[in-house]
């Protein structure tokens, strides 16, 4: 759950600095929001979840 939080956090950031830079217009990011929801309602989520949460578990375990 921590992992998810911190991802969409991330990912609001990211979406409130390109709307503010003029990268990201308001219709692309409803657009996107309306992909996440659709994406998350289908069979294809709980493969995403994994290579999501298998990707977190890459990154966490690389020391500098």
């Amino acid at each position: 759950m921590a992992i998810s939080i911190s991802v969409v956090l991330l990912l609001s950031v990211l979406a409130v600095i390109f709307l503010r830079n003029g990268g990201l217009k308001v219709s692309h990011a409803l657009v996107c929001l309306l992909l996440g929801f659709y994406l998350a309602s289908t069979s294809i989520a709980p493969t995403i979840h994994s290579g999501l949460m298998a990707t977190a578990d890459i990154v966490g375990s690389l020391r500098p």
